[in-house]
Formats: structure tokens, C-alpha cells, sequence
């Protein structure tokens, strides 16, 4: 059948459907006291029944003209019964409020995300998500609080999870894969993720050996759940690192609803607090909107739409940073001239069509297209004094440099200009038989790419140009060269890329017993079909074409005994693939090489939950130990955030550890938790045999923790700790691995945040200045607490005398003050 006709078919068939109901439909969402949404609140009207989704909308068929009685109960709240006699095809809506049950109370963290422990998925609460302080806050700021998830760069938003690097994450926002930026080289330049959090609902997260339903990718998955507004209401939270504003709405018959949100960043409270001195103007801005229009009771219309503009000017004066040690302290001073300009700009539209067939057959077709034009420009000019530091006390010139060592510049240039567009079509089921569970998919992703990318460096040092390591030495300066002058680095490509992909899955799931033990199936398999066209290639002549196929099958077996203590033991394992992405194409050089294969890995992953009371409240001890052994890796180096490959398939890999965390109410009403991670990961590149690899996070602490003043409930508290040993790192990104296999020092970090409430759920004033607001609190927060100079990259400058070259640290942000204030109408 021809493609266009798919379409039309399938709305004419689900609007058959949907014309045959002979019965009545109640509808609706359940609230809690807060209200705040239920999700899986079993409801029930004879043998017919459903369960709230994560938006905590539910939908049931009853028969019509007669009493029919239906249940809501959910393990912790009170139970609602209520009875119906609705006409035929009668459409009501019923949104009843369920108030927590005393009884069970002390269950609510342990049995209400039941359904998730047992599928290996963390689930993290949205308000922790906006309350919790740091650099960059947001999902991904909790997300590094998790073991087995790390980050040694608090201005960005990118996270590695066991061994992998950036982009071996899937990110999902209501079923529709997002992506990242394709040219972001430092944290600074990033701005604002993708994910707003004041839209979001619900947030999971699963860091390994997650089902074939969950895309193709190595490491991780982050799935985001957007809010359906049940209200009107206005969120806004300010602050000395800009803001954000969001608005929700819902129509008077409940059909139509939808939320707008606007955020601001500016990162120069952190970026001017740095050692060096600089002219810094960027602006970070997005909007973002997700609108719902209910058609009929089987129908539903979603939008989510985002546009984004990221303006980076970037000026360098000067810098002087002291490292080395006590007896020898070495200093290096910089002067700059030239800048950078940046400019990044993102367009994201994506439409899906919710088709509720019957309680247990959901169809969904879900289109999306996302457009990215990003430009870098520099040309910055780095003139360079390395010598010894005066350590006299007292000295007037204590602190300065008496002796020069060395000096020289270095010049870098930059043209690079990208333009992506990524569309997909995708048709998504769901279907419940009893017990079991099918779920199934249907893919098909277009991307167009165009690159230009020209990248040089030239370095001087004492006057003599420093050639390419490529070039052969000689006897400089006594006897004279006479070859052309060439840049140390030099990148020069021109690439139109067209990628075709056709991926599907198929999954099963079911619940059962074994004795009296419950237990949870899954199977799957995943198939990934793609094509990659190198269109300049091909224009020249040459045959620059590539089709591969993967199958990736996956399975997760979960149980939970019936003993005096509540645990639940999983084991996940499965083949899984990473076709490349177009950076995972593009080699150090910036040539596309279209026949790189899908890096692979094989997961294994034991896990057990144990949840257990301790001062009569609840906590879990969750543990989980894993092993991933790779092939046809494809290594890269990584430089603060930008990644390079080799687009070569010529690495075998393995990555094993453990992570563990305890969360509970560590003060009543509060979670609290503690993570802890061990990893090692290593590869052999061309049978060199095993080095660490550029991730290879080998411990990992860290805490969060909510508490409030006794004597003064009204004010918060909130700590995010995050201690990483070194990664190995901070070499030249041109390096050989095998040779500089160095560690970064340690990252340690410590947020704090102090919040004053003045209004919320539990204090509202009916009178005065205060009656508008549903919340409202101000606080201050401080970031590195203790003012740790931690770095993630290197600079490197040569000793013209010694011919040694020394590494200088680049440090991150020191301890900085900012304030925010919160408010919701």
C-alpha cells in the first residue's frame, strides 16, 4: 500500500470503532488531598476494570440504564465507591479526590512505585527535582545524585551512566525521543537542557539492562512524562541565573488543556566568577508548549512544541593560575585578544494521536521534526608566561612571577556551521490480554545533516612555530627549516549526510505466581535498520553508502517472595546496539565514514530492592550489580564536554560494578538518600591491550538531603553532595591514550540551599498581600560550599628551556551566592 494512504486508513478504522460503542463511558482524573495526580488507582465496575495512567487520567466502559457500582482503590488511600446510571453513549466525567489512608501511610514510598521497582526504573519526584540547588538545576542535576551516574562538570548537562559517555543516553519526553546539541564544546556554552522541568509530571530514569521498548542506545534512559492541567494555575521561579514562567489552563469541559512554559538562563554569576577575566554576553531562552484536546472518549490530540536561541559571546582578557606545589610553585599568565561567537538555535514540533480502542487496546501515531542551526565562530589569540612564582611572605610582589620559564601564544580559529533536520514518524501499541502485556512499535527516522566544519590551532613558543607531530623533527633552530609552515591542528571538512532509519519492537510482559511468590516477565526484541548516503561523496563520484541491520533481543525477570521482610530481586540482561549518530560518523579529522558498524554490549544486571521501616518510617535499600561486555567500540577522547571519534570500529570494551542507595524519610515527611558506586570500564584499542577509558569513574559518593528547622518549620533545607574520583583525562585531545594515562584530581562538590516559606499547601492566608499566592518562598543557595577548585581539562604550554610541557589545570566555578525566589498563583 502506498505510504500516504496508511495514514487515513488507520483514523477511518479507530473512527469505526469508536462509532460501534453501545455503552456509557465515566471518565476523568483522581487527585490526591494535594492535588496532585494518582497514578495506577485501580478502578472498578464489575469484571470490567482499568488503572489510572501517570497523569492519573483513567477511562472505563460500563453498560447503560441501570445502577452500576464503581470502585477506586489504590494501596495508599482510602477507598471511593460510587455509583452510575448513565444513558447510552453517555459521556461523563467524574474526578474524585482520595485522601491517604492512615493504615497504610507509612507505605506510600515502598508500594506506590511498586509496578517501576520491579521493571529496574528510579523514580524521581518533580517537586525534589525543582527544590534541590545546584549550577545547573533540573532533572539532570538529581540525576547525578544517583549511583552509577556521573558528571565532573557542574555547568553542563550532560551525565555518563556506568562506563558510557554523553551520548549513549535516550531521552523521552511523552514518548518522543529529544536530542542534544551537535556542536556544544564546554559546559558554559550549553544553557538550558531540553527538559523544563515546571512541565514535568513524572520522571523515570534507568540506568542499564532496560527493555527493547526503550530505544537503541548503550547506557541509559531518561523517561519524562509533561503534565495534563486539571486547573488554572501560574509557576514562576526567579534568581540572580535568570528564570522561568509557566502557565497551565484547561478549557470548561475539560477537553482542551495546555501548558506554556518561558525560561531565561544567563551563566554569567558563574562564568565571571571563573579566574579568568572576560568580557561574557549569552543568553539562553526556550518556550516550550503541550496541548491536549480530548476529540471523543477513545481520541486524544496532543502537541508538544520547543523553541530555543542560545546567543554565546565570549571575550578572554586575561588569566593567571597558580598550580604546582609548595616548594615549587609555577605560574602561568595569560593575555587574550580576539572572541568567540556562538549561536545555536533549535525548532522541535511533534504531534500524537492517542487512540483508547478499548480499556486494554491503546493505539498511538506519534510524527515529530526537529531543526537545528548552529554556527561557531572564534578567532582568540592566547599569549602565555610560565615561569617561577615569588613565595617571600611579606614580599610586596609575593604572588608573582619572578622568572620566565617560557613564553609563547597560540592562535585558534573556528568557522563551523551545522544544519540538522531530524522527522520521524513512529506508531506505538498497547495491548492488555489477563495477564499479559503487548506492546509493540513501528519507527521511521529521516535525518539531513550539513557540516562545515574548518578548525585550526597554531602554537609559537619562544618565537619558533611548533609543527604537526606528523612532521619529522630536525635540528631547529641551528640548522634552518625550510618546509611550509603548517598549523599545529588543522580540521577541514565539508559533509551532507542522509540517514534512513526503520526500527521496531516487540515486547511481552506478564504477571504471575510462582507458589507464593508473585513474579514479572518481560521479552522483547528490538530489529534497527538504517542507511547512511554521504551526498558530497557521491557527488564526486565515489560510492560512499552504507546499509546495515541489527536484532537486539532483551529480557527482565523480577520476583518478590512472601517473606516477613518486603524484598524484590530482578535480573535484566540483552544485546544491545548503538547505531551511529552522525557525530559517531565523523572521524578527528571531520570526514564522514559511512560504513562505521552499531557499537554493541552485552548487559547483565542483578538488582534487589529492600524496603524496610526504621524510626517507624519507611526506607529502601536498593542494590545492583552489573557487567557489560563490548564490541566493536568506537573510541573517542573527551574534552570538557566534546566529544570526538575515531569512526573507526577498532576497540573491544568491558565495564563491571555496583551501586547501591538507601532513601527514606530520613526526617519525617522528607526523602533523604545516600548512593554509592563503584566502576571500572576499560578498552583495548587495536590490541594494545586494556587502558582505562575516558570514563572510567572509578568511586562515586553522594547525598541529598531535605530537612527543615523544628523550632521554625517554615524554613527549608536542602544539601546536594557529590564526591568522583579522577577520571582519566585532560590530556591534548590529538594524544595518544596509551601515553597519557593520567588522572583529573577528584571532583567534590557541595550545594546548599536555604528556603523561607512564606505560603504553601498547608498555610494559606484568606486576607492581604498573601491571598493571591498558592506558594510563595524566598531563600538563598550556595554553590561549592567549600570552595574546591575542581577541573576538568587541561592547558597545555611548553618549557622552551626543559622541552617539557606542563599541564594547567582549568578550573571550574569556585563558591558562589545566588538568590531565588518561588511563587505559584
Amino acid at each position: 500500500m502506498n505510504t500516504k494512504y496508511i495514514l487515513p486508513t488507520l483514523f477511518l478504522l479507530l473512527l469505526t470503532l469508536i462509532g460501534q460503542t453501545q455503552n456509557a463511558t465515566v471518565k476523568g482524573v483522581i487527585l490526591d488531598e494535594d492535588n496532585n495526580p494518582i497514578v495506577n488507582v485501580n478502578v472498578k465496575a464489575g469484571t470490567n476494570g482499568t488503572e489510572t495512567n501517570e497523569n492519573g487520567f483513567y477511562l472505563l466502559k460500563i453498560p447503560a440504564n441501570q445502577d452500576i457500582t464503581v470502585e477506586f482503590s489504590h494501596l495508599s488511600f482510602k477507598k471511593v465507591v460510587s455509583t452510575f446510571n448513565l444513558k447510552n453513549g453517555e459521556d461523563y466525567e467524574f474526578n474524585p479526590v482520595m485522601n491517604a489512608s492512615v493504615e497504610q501511610i507509612a507505605t506510600v514510598i515502598i508500594s506506590g512505585n511498586r509496578r517501576k521497582d520491579v521493571e529496574g526504573i528510579t523514580v524521581l519526584e518533580p517537586e525534589t527535582i525543582r527544590k534541590i540547588p545546584g549550577a545547573n538545576a533540573g532533572v539532570e542535576n538529581l540525576l547525578l545524585t544517583l549511583p552509577g551516574v556521573s558528571n565532573n562538570n557542574e555547568l553542563s548537562t550532560q551525565y555518563a551512566v556506568r562506563g558510557g559517555n554523553f551520548d549513549e543516553n535516550l531521552v523521552y519526553v511523552n514518548d518522543i525521543e529529544v536530542y542534544r546539541p551537535f556542536l556544544i564544546r564546554s559546559g558554559q556554552q550549553e544553557g538550558l537542557s531540553f527538559v523544563n522541568t515546571d512541565l514535568v509530571q513524572n520522571v523515570d530514569f534507568s540506568s542499564g539492562g532496560f527493555q527493547a521498548k526503550y530505544g537503541d542506545k548503550l547506557s541509559s534512559v531518561l523517561d519524562i512524562t509533561y503534565k495534563i492541567p486539571y486547573q488554572f494555575e501560574v509557576n514562576a521561579d526567579l534568581s540572580l541565573l535568570g528564570g522561568s514562567l509557566s502557565v497551565e489552563n484547561i478549557s470548561k469541559d475539560s477537553k482542551f488543556s495546555s501548558i506554556v512554559g518561558l525560561r531565561y538562563r544567563d551563566n554569567g554569576l558563574l562564568v565571571n566568577a571563573k579566574e579568568t577575566e572576560t568580557n561574557y554576553d549569552a543568553a539562553f531562552a526556550d518556550a516550550q508548549t503541550f496541548l491536549t484536546y480530548t476529540f471523543t472518549d477513545r481520541f486524544q490530540l496532543s502537541f508538544l512544541g520547543n523553541a530555543s536561541l542560545n546567543k554565546y559571546n565570549y571575550a578572554p582578557e586575561a588569566r593567571q593560575t597558580n598550580f604546582g606545589t609548595l616548594a615549587d610553585p609555577v605560574a602561568l599568565i595569560v593575555l587574550y585578544q580576539g572572541q568567540e561567537k556562538d549561536r545555536y538555535q533549535t525548532l522541535f514540533g511533534a504531534l500524537k494521536g492517542s487512540f483508547f480502542v478499548n480499556p486494554d487496546l491503546n493505539l498511538k501515531l506519534i510524527t515529530s521534526t526537529y531543526h537545528t542551526t548552529e554556527e561557531e565562530y572564534f578567532d582568540i589569540l592566547a599569549q602565555y608566561r610560565l615561569g617561577e612564582v615569588n613565595t617571600n611572605i611579606g614580599d610586596e610582589d609575593l604572588g608573582e612571577v619572578e622568572f620566565s620559564e617560557g613564553i609563547g601564544s597560540q592562535l585558534n580559529h573556528g568557522r563551523n556551521d551545522l544544519d540538522a533536520l531530524i522527522t520521524t514518524v513512529e506508531h506505538k501499541g498497547d495491548l492488555k490480554i489477563k495477564d499479559h502485556r503487548l506492546e509493540w512499535s513501528v519507527k521511521y527516522n529521516n535525518e539531513d545533516i550539513r557540516d562545515r566544519l574548518i578548525e585550526w590551532e597554531v602554537i609559537d613558543s619562544a618565537g619558533f612555530s611548533i609543527r604537526p607531530r606528523f612532521i619529522p623533527g630536525n635540528e631547529q633552530p641551528y640548522v634552518p627549516y625550510s618546509g611550509p609552515l603548517e598549523p599545529y591542528q588543522n580540521v577541514r571538512a565539508t559533509n551532507h549526510v542522509k540517514i534512513d532509519r526503520l526500527q521496531g519492537y516487540l515486547q511481552w510482559s506478564k504477571r504471575s505466581a510462582i507458589g507464593t511468590s508473585e513474579i514479572w516477565y518481560n521479552a522483547g526484541i528490538r530489529v534497527h535498520k538504517w542507511s547512511v548516503s554521504d551526498k558530497n561523496a557521491m557527488a564526486k563520484g565515489g560510492v560512499k553508502k552504507s546499509n546495515q541491520t541489527v536484532f537486539s533481543p532483551r529480557a527482565q525477570v523480577a520476583i518478590k517472595p512472601k517473606w516477613e521482610k518486603d524484598m524484590v530481586f530482578r535480573f535484566a540482561t540483552g544485546l544491545y546496539y548503538q547505531p551511529p549518530f552522525y557525530r559517531e560518523l565523523r572521524d578527528s579529522l571531520g570526514a564522514v565514514q559511512p560504513h562505521v558498524k552499531a557499537q554493541r554490549s552485552v548487559h547483565v544486571v542483578l538488582g534487589n530492592d529492600y524496603s524496610f521501616k526504621m524510626w517507624d518510617r519507611p526506607f529502601k535499600l536498593t542494590t545492583e550489580a552489573y557487567y557489560k561486555n563490548l564490541s566493536d567500540v568506537n573510541p573517542y577522547t573527551l574534552e570538557n564536554v566534546r566529544i570526538r571519534y575515531r569512526a573507526k570500529n577498532n576497540a573491544k570494551a568491558y565495564a563491571y560494578g555496583l551501586d547501591m542507595r538507601l532513601n527514606g524519610e530520613f526526617v519525617p515527611g522528607t526523602e533523604s538518600w545516600f548512593s554509592f558506586g563503584y566502576l571500572k570500564t576499560e578498552e583495548n584499542i587495536d590490541q594494545r591491550g586494556y587502558i582505562s577509558r575516558p570514563t572510567d569513574q572509578r568511586l562515586k559518593f553522594a547525598a541529598l538531603f531535605q530537612d527543615y528547622v523544628p523550632n521554625i518549620p517554615s524554613m527549608k533545607m536542602y544539601l546536594n553532595l557529590v564526591y568522583n574520583t579522577g577520571l582519566p583525562g585532560g590530556s591534548p585531545s590529538y594524544a595518544d591514550p596509551y601515553v597519557y594515562q593520567t588522572r583529573l584530581p577528584d571532583y567534590k562538590r557541595a550545594d546548599v540551599g536555604f528556603q523561607f516559606v512564606l505560603v504553601d499547601e498547608n498555610k494559606t492566608f484568606q486576607s492581604g498581600w498573601k491571598k493571591p499566592f498558592k506558594a510563595l518562598s524566598f531563600g538563598i543557595e550556595i554553590f561549592n560550599l567549600f570552595d574546591v577548585q575542581n577541573s576538568i581539562t587541561n592547558t597545555w604550554v611548553r618549557d622552551v628551556y626543559s622541552k617539557r610541557q606542563f599541564a594547567v589545570p582549568n578550573y571550574l566555578t569556585p563558591r558562589v551566592f545566588n538568590v531565588r525566589t518561588t511563587m505559584k498563583f
